[in-house]
């Protein structure tokens, strides 16, 4: 691991371009590609019986979003999306439980999409030192995107989950209704997803 090195994937493909527009070009076409994923994997959603927060692939993108493209272009992806889904365009999970369009940041799952750009921004922080050149340095980097993700979502969540016969309000509903189901299911995807950028990296090495 680099300790020291501040490329990306995306900045040394970027630096393979030639041309300086030819970089920016890939850039921007780097981040609009993690925007319309994410997008598109709000699309394929689970909604559990048992919680209104749906299971989706939307935080192993923005993980790997966050590896692949490094702290302020991973961000600028899901600040992206944030603002597609404030403008009102269809870009958040389809849900007969919580509210459309942009009121959905302000209903229960707000703060796991409020925590995207974050999660991103810490995991490719992480990338730019070198995390995205091994599997297991990936999966710590990730582990610690998808932290920032869980927190920010259960103390929204803690202000909507009912816990207890006087239904106030509980950080421990928010764990029940919002990280229980879903450690096992985003734990598997992000050991999947950890191995992509690695690859990347060994594949770009063998192509100069």
């Amino acid at each position: 691991m680099a300790a020291s090195s501040s490329t990306t994937l995306v900045s040394a493909l970027a630096a393979r371009g030639g041309s300086a527009e030819t970089a920016l070009g890939i850039r921007i076409a780097s981040v609009l590609f993690i925007t319309v994923l994410t997008i598109v994997a709000a699309q394929f959603s689970i909604q559990l019986p048992f919680t209104a927060v749906p299971l989706t692939l939307q935080p192993t993108v923005v993980l790997l979003g966050g590896l692949a493209l490094g702290s302020r272009l991973g961000s600028a992806s899901q600040i992206l999306y944030l603002a597609a889904g404030i403008a009102g365009l269809p870009v958040f999970a389809a849900s007969a439980l919580l509210p459309p369009g942009p009121l959905r940041l302000l209903g229960p799952t707000g703060g796991y999409l409020m925590a995207y750009p974050i999660a991103a921004f810490v995991t490719g922080y992480l990338a730019e030192r070198g995390f995205d050149r091994k599997y297991v340095t990936s999966v710590a980097a990730m582990l610690v995107g998808l932290l920032a993700i869980y927190a920010a979502g259960v103390a929204w969540l803690g202000m909507f989950a009912r816990s207890g016969d006087a239904g106030a309000p509980g950080l421990s509903a928010a764990f029940f209704a919002g990280v229980y189901p879903f450690i096992v299911p985003d734990l598997i995807k992000l050991a999947i997803a950890a191995g992509f950028v690695p690859a990347l990296w060994r594949l770009l090495g063998r192509s100069r």
